[in-house]
């Protein structure tokens, strides 16, 4: 825990709330009067959500809703908090019952996501706003410094529209123009078989993420999807 802790860069004065933070439900499930992190994974995308809003508001007063969403979504999304648990070895302190542990719970993205959300809650109550402010700063929050192309647009789409079951999102290559060497991708995505967005790119990988880039602006209220 020690080396979490440095890590982190933040010292617990309640240790038991960041052995709470790691006590995944398969665990509590197998040791009875234990409570897993679900709730404080619930507080931590809160927490997580407020400073990244905070921040950007802050540090990009010209950009748009739709872009401040769009930014927020990609930096907040599974695939970005799976790195910073990455970054954190969170895998290796989890407390995962037997099942889920043989089973590769450890290297898990969603598992490894939701308790880094538990991770930065159990923070919160610990140390208050001034304490898990630097942290997401830290982890989270210098990923929006990189490049808007190298943002995972597909995983934040996705993660968007699984939020009410049985939506989908699927993908369909409508054009492909150019000689070998110099070809050209369209990209239409579609969320429940209806048209959300559209991308062009020299790859087929850079025209769904663009595809998918134009969607989300479209499902949170920026453009048509025929812009």
């Amino acid at each position: 825990m020690e080396k979490l802790e440095e890590r982190l860069g933040y010292r617990f004065r309640r240790k038991d709330l960041l052995t709470h933070a790691l006590t995944h439900s398969s665990y509590a499930n197998e040791h009875r009067g234990l409570t897993s992190n679900e709730r404080l994974e619930f507080l931590g995308d809160s927490v997580l959500g407020m400073v990244t809003a905070e921040y950007l508001y802050q540090t990009h007063p010209d950009m748009p809703e739709g872009e401040l969403t769009r930014t927020r979504a990609a930096l907040v999304c599974e695939a970005s908090l799976h790195q910073v648990a990455m970054v954190l070895h969170l895998g290796d302190y989890l407390l995962l019952g037997r099942g889920e542990s043989t089973s590769g719970g450890r290297n898990r993205p969603s598992i490894l996501a939701d308790a880094t959300e538990a991770v930065l809650a159990a923070v919160y109550l610990d140390g208050g706003m001034d304490a898990v402010k630097p942290i997401i700063r830290s982890l989270v929050l210098n990923r929006e410094k990189k490049n808007a192309s190298e943002r995972d647009y597909k995983t934040a789409l996705q993660e968007l529209v699984q939020k009410y079951p049985g939506n989908t999102v699927s993908y369909q290559l409508v054009e492909e123009t150019g000689p070998d060497h110099d070809r050209s991708f369209v990209t239409q995505v579609s969320v429940n078989q209806v048209p959300a967005g559209r991308g062009h790119g020299r790859t087929k990988k850079e025209a769904e993420q663009r595809a998918a880039q134009a969607a989300l602006e479209y499902l949170t209220g920026g453009k048509s999807p025929k812009d």
